[in-house]
C-alpha cells in the first residue's frame, strides 16, 4: 500500500480511495450484523429512499470490531498518526431505485453532547434530538472521515463527486463556487474499500440511475478535546 502517495492524496486533494480493506466475507459479516440489528429504535430511519442508522456504533455496537479490522487500524496508524477516536457514525442504505441526492456541502458541523453558548461556537442546530454545532475551524481542519463501501459505486448509483483541494479554501459556501477554477470527480469505490475525506473537502452525490444498491458506513475521527462544558456526542 502506498501510504506515501495516500498521504499526499488527502493533502492536496482533500481525499484518497483505497481498495481491498474488507475482503468479501468480511463485506457479507458486515452486512450480516447490520441486517440482524433490531430496528424498530429512534436510531433507525426508514423512507423510500434512505434507510439511515444514526449513532451507528452504539446502534448496532457488534458490528464495530468487523469494521475496525487489523487493514483499517494500519491505515488509519500510518496514514494520520494515533490519538484518533470516533466522534459520529452513520449507515446509509440508498436503494436501487432511489432519487435521493445531496448538493454541495461542505460537512461544518460536529455533533455535541449539549447546547451552551461559547465563543468560536455556532451558529447551532438541533436534527433528531442530535445537538449540532459549527466548530472553530482548525477542529474541522484537523478531522477527517471514513466512507466504508459494502456495495461498488460509482456515478450510477451516487458515489460521490468532489472538488480536489477544496477543503484549502476553508469556508467555501456552494453559491461562490467557482466553476472556471474546479474540476468535478467521481469517486468510485469497489465493495470492501474505503474512501477518506476531509470534512472541509465540498462534496455532493447524484440520484441513482443504474438500480444498483449504496450503503456505506461514514465514521468521523477527531484527536480534539472540545471548549470546556461541551463533549462530542458519540465519543468512542
Amino acid at each position: 500500500m502506498d501510504i506515501t502517495g495516500h498521504r499526499y492524496n488527502i493533502a492536496h486533494d482533500g481525499f484518497t480511495v483505497i481498495d481491498d480493506i474488507y475482503t468479501s466475507v468480511e463485506v457479507n459479516a458486515i452486512i450480516n450484523a447490520i441486517e440482524s440489528a433490531d430496528k424498530t429504535g429512534p436510531l433507525f430511519r426508514q423512507t423510500d429512499d434512505v434507510f439511515a442508522i444514526r449513532q451507528f456504533l452504539k446502534a448496532v455496537p457488534h458490528v464495530s470490531p468487523l469494521l475496525f479490522n487489523e487493514r483499517l487500524k494500519s491505515v488509519i496508524s500510518n496514514i494520520f498518526g494515533d490519538g484518533y477516536f470516533v466522534v459520529k457514525s452513520i449507515y446509509f442504505d440508498k436503494p436501487g431505485s432511489s432519487n435521493w441526492f445531496v448538493a454541495w456541502h461542505q460537512d461544518l458541523t460536529i455533533s455535541v453532547d449539549r447546547k451552551i453558548d461559547i465563543a468560536g461556537y455556532g451558529p447551532w442546530t438541533v436534527k433528531y434530538n442530535q445537538f449540532g454545532v459549527q466548530p472553530p475551524l482548525d477542529i474541522l481542519q484537523d478531522n477527517f472521515t471514513i466512507r466504508i463501501h459494502l456495495d461498488d459505486t460509482d456515478e450510477g448509483n451516487g458515489a460521490l463527486k468532489v472538488l480536489p483541494g477544496s477543503h484549502l479554501k476553508e469556508i467555501y459556501r456552494p453559491e461562490n463556487i467557482d466553476w472556471q477554477q474546479e474540476t468535478e470527480v467521481n469517486c468510485n469505490v469497489q465493495a470492501g474499500g474505503v474512501m477518506i475525506m476531509r470534512p472541509l473537502l465540498i462534496h455532493a452525490s447524484n440520484r441513482t440511475t443504474n438500480n444498483r444498491k449504496r450503503r456505506v458506513v461514514h465514521i468521523e475521527f477527531s484527536t480534539v478535546e472540545l471548549a470546556a462544558g461541551i463533549d462530542w456526542a458519540e465519543k468512542i
